[in-house]
């Protein structure tokens, strides 16, 4: 050991020169003046027909010398339901420089949680991914990706509302997994996760999708092993799960189903198989689950007595495994079980314990991009960063878990499937689709809230004296022709005309009118099922005849003439959910 007690510069852990500014939230690389200089973990070691880069730091960037530190290689997981990954080789923003010391506006201590808050298994990855840029040429070569074959919207953005696909697989891969799961499973979608974040970040819900569901999978052109495309044929009337593995079927299969299903189109997936929980959760130390019995499941191998537990690794795959154990021991009882466990994880990643401790944070970072298989679309750190960053912003007691409501199959005797539960499931996918809480939000939403609903109530006109144009915006040809004969024939509406096309294509109807036409507005969306967010006050138009009118938009949410377009506020009653700022004990 030298006078700083350092030791020599090959021994030096980099997680110990990383220090917490508390003035910027950031972590700061901090060298006494004869330390040595720490190295960034290089990339994988190349194979043989590869040129081995040189290993580069922070420190080698500006232009001083250190010695190298050995790289890391990671062994290719075989299997049909991902074909071979794409590693990232290189960055795609350059390595940042070290930070000044300029004053920086402190942040407030709930701020920085939450900015490196994500929300379960993949929440925590992009959450360790963002706080780990410093070593992003090593953490971008850890990333796999598949393509998404043209399923996803292209990728999330930062000024919409965000849904990612989360897929946990029940394929026999890693060291130690032999004894779960199917041992001739070729990875079907065993857990599957659609979580959605408002376009506000102001709330979250992640719905999970029954791996017996019974469902109708579409056809899935797919991205084979040489690089060729191939269409799988669809199934109807199958188990959601065959949606991945089955006939080959990769993620971008699953994401297609669940469009299908749900209407909800997501912007990206992450897949993980059986040691993303188990790394993970040793990353952070353990999670802290409770049950309300004791537990003694052989099937998952987890043994549990009542109370309050800290779980990882091997006993966390246990837990989340376990379904005979709890409940009444099929998979929707499991479900709960993992969302639970999954709530469990996003309270520790947002305590202190973690956030502060910069060698748990590297090793969540490393564990994190070698656990999950990501689409074409997130295949780097620097979009992991920025999906963080967003995820980041929510509170935990404003993601609410919830599962699709169904009832068991009518058509069994033996009752091994589930049906979609037609008199609720319709409604918590159009909560979703149309970006509504399943929890209260803040003071400030309930008022804003409030303000769009006042625009319902009060006196509405005779359907004779609304005077309305109306446009295609979106919809499918003919809907403002078939709408202005439904107004005019049925519902007295006589004087609305058809005025064509929109400018511009609106993902929602609308309703724009004067203050002085308030009471039509009222009228017309009442016969329309229109709700309060879909009426806009603005400024009347001259119709045909010269006359002020209203403007109708049919949006590409408009199910045709006499369809309620109406949008639910809440979740329908019966349907089970929980937010992930409480902790609950497993019965």
């Amino acid at each position: 050991m030298d006078a700083q007690g350092r030791g020599r510069a090959d021994d030096v852990d980099p997680a110990d020169q990383w220090v917490l500014n508390p003035n910027t939230g950031e972590y700061e690389l901090r060298l006494g003046p004869s330390a040595p200089q720490p190295g960034v973990p290089s990339p994988r070691k190349p194979r043989s027909s590869e040129a081995a880069p040189p290993a580069r730091s922070r420190v080698e960037a500006s232009g001083r010398s250190r010695p190298e530190t050995p790289g890391r290689s990671r062994p290719e997981t075989p299997g049909r339901a991902v074909p071979p990954r794409r590693r990232r080789g290189a960055p795609e923003e350059p390595l940042p420089g070290r930070r000044g010391r300029r004053p920086a506006k402190k942040a407030s201590k709930g701020r920085k949680v939450l900015l490196w808050t994500g929300g379960a298994m993949a929440f925590v990855l992009v959450a360790g991914a963002g706080a780990a840029y410093f070593y992003i040429e090593h953490l971008n070569d850890n990333i796999a990706s598949v393509s998404d074959d043209g399923a996803s919207t292209g990728g999330f953005s930062k000024d919409k509302a965000i849904n990612i696909l989360l897929i946990g697989t029940d394929k026999r891969t890693g060291k130690g997994n032999g004894s779960y799961g199917d041992a001739g499973s070729v990875g079907h979608a065993d857990t599957t996760i659609l979580l959605h974040v408002s376009k506000d970040r102001s709330n979250a819900t992640a719905l999970s999708i029954p791996r017996d569901l019974i469902v109708d999978v579409p056809d899935c052109p797919t991205t084979q092993e040489d690089g060729t495309q191939k269409i799988i044929p669809g199934t109807r009337q199958v188990r959601f799960n065959t949606s991945l593995g089955q006939d080959g079927r990769t993620p971008s299969c699953t994401m297609r189903t669940v469009t299908e299903l749900t209407g909800v189109k997501p912007d990206n997936f992450m897949v993980a198989d059986f040691n993303a929980v188990k790394t993970l959760t040793s990353a952070v130390g353990g999670v802290e689950v409770c049950v309300g019995k004791d537990l003694d499941d052989p099937d998952s191998h987890l043994k549990l007595s009542k109370g309050t537990h800290t779980i990882e690794g091997e006993q966390a795959l246990a837990f989340v495994r376990t379904r005979h154990a709890v409940g009444f021991g099929g998979d929707l009882s499991r479900i709960g079980l993992q969302q639970q466990f999954l709530s469990a994880l996003m309270r520790k990643l947002k305590s202190n314990d973690t956030l502060t401790n910069p060698s748990k944070m590297l090793d969540l970072a490393e564990a994190g991009t070698k656990a999950l298989t990501v689409d074409s679309q997130l295949d780097s750190i620097g979009k992991l960063k920025d999906l963080g960053l967003e995820l980041g912003k929510l509170n935990t007691e404003n993601l609410t878990f919830t599962t699709i409501p169904v009832i068991d199959n009518p058509a069994e005797k033996v009752k091994a499937t589930v049906v979609l539960n037609e008199s609720t499931a319709p409604q918590v996918f159009d909560m979703i689709r149309n970006d509504v809480s399943f929890t209260a939000v803040k003071e400030k939403k309930k008022k804003e809230a409030a303000a769009v609903a006042a625009r319902l109530k009060g006196t509405k006109a005779p359907a004779s004296e609304v005077r309305v144009r109306i446009l295609n915006g979106g919809a499918v040809a003919g809907s403002a022709q078939e709408t202005l004969s439904w107004l005019q024939n049925e519902e007295g509406v006589t004087k609305s005309e058809n005025a064509g096309n929109a400018p511009a294509p609106l993902a929602k109807t609308t309703l724009e009118y004067a203050p002085d036409q308030a009471d039509q507005a009222r009228r017309l969306a009442d016969l329309m099922g229109l709700s309060g967010s879909a009426m806009k006050p603005g400024e009347s138009v001259t119709n045909d005849q010269g006359l002020p009118a209203m403007t109708l938009t049919l949006g590409k949410d408009f199910e045709g003439a006499g369809v309620s377009l109406t949008v639910p506020t809440k979740a329908p009653e019966g349907v089970d959910k929980s937010t992930a700022d409480k902790v609950e004990c497993a019965k």
